[in-house]
């Protein structure tokens, strides 16, 4: 995937963002949608609720772009004791 540019990313509508609010995790195509949920635990300074929406919006779009989800919801990316962060 290669990194948007400052102007590309302005460009993006809110509506493409997971987190819109912060304009974090822009979700506007496959390959964006698999570096939100790769990426979603990392992104800090929003609460539970603002991740339940981000997920919902996530969700939508990974159907939209074919991308298979295989997590039930963001709680189950969170790293645990059998998990590495990533």
């Amino acid at each position: 995937m290669s990194k948007l540019t400052t102007k590309a990313r302005a460009a993006i509508p809110d509506t493409k963002f997971a987190f819109p609010a912060q304009r974090k995790e822009p979700i506007e195509n496959a390959s964006h949608v698999r570096n939100a949920i790769a990426r979603f635990d990392q992104v800090q300074g929003v609460s539970d609720a603002e991740r339940d929406d981000a997920w919902r919006r996530i969700k939508a779009a990974a159907k939209q772009y074919g991308v298979q989800i295989h997590e039930a919801g963001w709680r189950e990316l969170r790293a645990g004791p059998d998990k590495t962060p990533g």
